[in-house]
């Protein structure tokens, strides 16, 4: 089947970043969220992450006014069943993902795929809940969607090698780069990343470092672009919190054990970035470590 049609839960982060290059590469998106503010303020993202890509010469004007015209917005779930292609972008815990599934069934095309763009949770078990485990797949983008070249591919149990060719040649036509990946914890990127981080928090835990050593140790003796607890807070703890979760409860390992540092933090709301808090504090001119 072709996909012309994309619809897309949850306009946060990921999911207007998923409708931005969705529109820009030519398909019809319908960007869907319970709120009509938080589809207001995606839509004004999308445009003035449009804009940047014009002004860096990355695409023309004509091509953002067509990006913006071929991106709708809907508050009601049931609206996005026609499509070929849906992407669940929503917060990352399995029962508002299985809900949502659950929700959209009585809408769907029989011809239409569902994918999930979890970044830990269990392709097959989410699958499982819906009538289509052959049509279902992992589709996991990474922050920012606009910028990062790659896109995790991940098959259930059940997954039909149609439903992957077919997704598969989607993200060919983004313009970006499939990572095939099996249906273990986390999947590849996160499995490796998020352990990562963990370890930088308890690195900060014990004392070895304070926020800005850390990040700074780990950017120039290392060359990452930005230290780990920095990647944290933009990630947002509670998401870096509920992968380790996923790791620890799916692979009874104690490696995987949360650190208590970053359970506190996002006990407390300091979820990084979207909170204006986290392992920095974003409230003033220039971010300030808050250890």
């Amino acid at each position: 089947m072709e996909i012309q049609s994309v619809g897309i839960v949850g306009a946060g982060q990921m999911g207007n970043g998923i409708a931005h290059v969705f529109a820009v590469s030519g398909y019809d998106v319908l960007l869907n969220d319970i709120s009509e503010d938080a589809l207001s303020r995606a839509l004004g993202l999308i445009d003035k992450n449009l804009d940047r890509q014009v002004q860096r010469g990355k695409i023309e004007a004509a091509e953002k006014d067509a990006a913006m015209a071929r991106i709708r917005t809907t508050t009601r779930l049931a609206d996005i069943g026609p499509s070929d292609l849906i992407i669940e972008a929503a917060t990352e815990r399995e029962m508002v993902k299985q809900a949502i599934f659950e929700d959209l069934l009585p809408h769907l095309k029989p011809e239409t795929i569902l994918t999930s763009n979890t970044s830990s949770i269990s392709i097959t078990r989410l699958a499982s809940r819906t009538d289509r485990p052959e049509k279902f797949m992992g589709f996991h983008f990474m922050n920012p969607v606009p910028v990062m070249q790659l896109v995790e591919l991940i098959r259930g149990i059940a997954t039909s090698e149609e439903t992957y060719k077919s997704l598969h040649a989607v993200v060919e036509k983004l313009g970006k780069t499939a990572a095939s990946a099996e249906d273990f914890p986390a999947f590849i990127v996160n499995r490796i990343l998020i352990p990562m981080i963990n370890e930088a928090v308890y690195t900060l835990y014990e004392g070895v470092g304070n926020v800005q050593s850390i990040d700074m140790a780990l950017k120039l003796g290392a060359n990452h672009p930005m230290g780990p607890l920095e990647l944290a807070d933009f990630i947002g703890l509670d998401t870096c919190l509920a992968i380790m979760n996923v790791l620890y409860d799916g692979l009874a390992d104690t490696k995987y054990r949360p650190c208590p540092l970053l359970t506190k933090y996002v006990e407390a709301g300091w979820l990084g970035r979207k909170t204006q808090r986290g392992f920095y504090d974003y409230r003033g001119p220039v971010p300030v470590p808050t250890r």
